[in-house]
């Protein structure tokens, strides 16, 4: 019996409203705009998988449009017709056609796995290696700007056991202004919730010999990507001196970035995000890396719908160690979804499907209206 073939890919930019604004230090989203794929067998299988940028170009060097050109002219003419079922050769297939495009290749990845999850009638966690948890804890990123707000918000999810670790988006006001801001909202929450900042590149080494300081001082437990990407040295000096673990985001762009990083000692933790790697199966070669050099792990988002968060939560879900937890809440930021079932957070965790493939059935008549013409 012949193995069934990859027939079509259909994709569509979906922009969804988001709760409130969220502001980063290069951008503050208003809404979220998604690059869904489905990807048509013919055996009648339809995979899904999802590409979401933050800020369209302000974040990385992939926006909607771009992927969505690029999965339509480019990677779509390498798969289709080929075995829909060995996702190593097809995988490799992009790799020879297509350099960099990681978000667009995380894409196919994720619907390469739900489809054969999908027809193996598996979770896409166990095609992994299966999996050591049946959730993974979220933290919440606070990021109003005011403090008053952020702190009122910081006490509604411990209130709805929702998520216990906050981390503050900073790095678009003076240091001074930051510190105080972080300091207010820690001093208010106490031992009751963890605090980290992310800081997406904004300071200079100089800046950031001292704020290091006075946020330990404040009592913040890691710092994210406090310099800019490409100042490794810069990075690795600091995270020599700095009294609170650093860790490194921006900077990796691929599973060879973390090589790199974890051969340069830039810092001791590393957030894995299947779009800057190119999907699940590779962000678990990146974290590979990363336990071999002794470096932490934390389970990143690009601020994903449903189905890249659930994608994401199914790849950390089977990691050994995890011990920085994960920050897999882009659902929740989001005022409308397009699934039928949207995902469970319950007792501070983001559960993981048990159900075949990703576990997510599309709304079909809520993705038609939100999807783009």
């Amino acid at each position: 019996m012949a193995s069934p073939t990859l027939e079509r890919l259909e994709t569509l930019i979906v922009d969804l409203p988001t709760i409130r604004p969220h502001k980063l230090a290069m951008h503050t989203m208003h809404g979220q705009t998604l690059v869904i794929l489905k990807l048509h067998c013919s055996d009648g299988i339809v995979g899904l998988g999802e590409a979401t940028t933050i800020g369209g170009l302000s974040y990385a060097g992939e926006s909607p449009e771009s992927i969505k050109t690029n999965l339509d002219t480019w990677i779509a003419p390498v798969l289709i017709g080929q075995d829909a079922t060995n996702l190593n050769a097809l995988m490799q297939r992009i790799d020879r056609s297509v350099r960099g495009n990681t978000f667009a290749r995380s894409a196919v990845e994720t619907a390469l796995l739900d489809a054969q999850g999908k027809r193996l009638g598996l979770p896409v966690a166990e095609l992994l290696g299966g999996r050591v948890r049946d959730g993974v804890e979220c933290a919440w990123t606070l990021a109003s700007g005011d403090t008053g707000k952020d702190i009122d918000e910081a006490e509604l999810m411990l209130d709805l056991r929702r998520h216990r670790h906050f981390k503050l988006k900073i790095g678009s006001r003076s240091p001074a202004q930051d510190v105080a801001h972080v300091a207010a909202i820690k001093r208010a929450l106490g031992e009751r919730a963890s605090v980290r900042v992310d800081v997406n590149q904004a300071w200079s080494e100089a800046v950031a010999i001292k704020a290091v300081r006075d946020l330990a001082a404040a009592g913040v437990e890691l710092v994210e990507q406090p310099l800019p990407r490409h100042d490794r040295l810069g990075m690795a000096r600091l995270n020599a001196h700095s009294p609170i673990p650093l860790m490194a985001d921006e900077a990796i762009e691929s599973v060879a970035d973390a090589f790199a990083l974890a051969q340069a000692g830039v810092a001791p933790i590393f957030a894995l995000k299947i779009a800057k790697t190119g999907g699940p199966k590779a962000v678990l070669r990146a974290a590979a890396i990363a336990e071999a050099a002794g470096i932490g792990l934390y389970g990143g988002t690009m601020l994903e719908g449903s189905i890249g968060t659930l994608a994401s939560a199914h790849a950390f879900a089977t990691l050994d160690r995890l011990e920085w937890h994960t920050e897999l809440f882009g659902p929740l930021l989001l005022t409308e979804d397009i699934l039928i079932d949207p995902p469970q957070y319950r007792d501070f965790q983001l559960l993981v499907p048990t159900t075949p493939g990703l576990g997510v059935q599309l709304d079909e008549e809520r993705l038609a209206r939100f999807a783009r013409r």
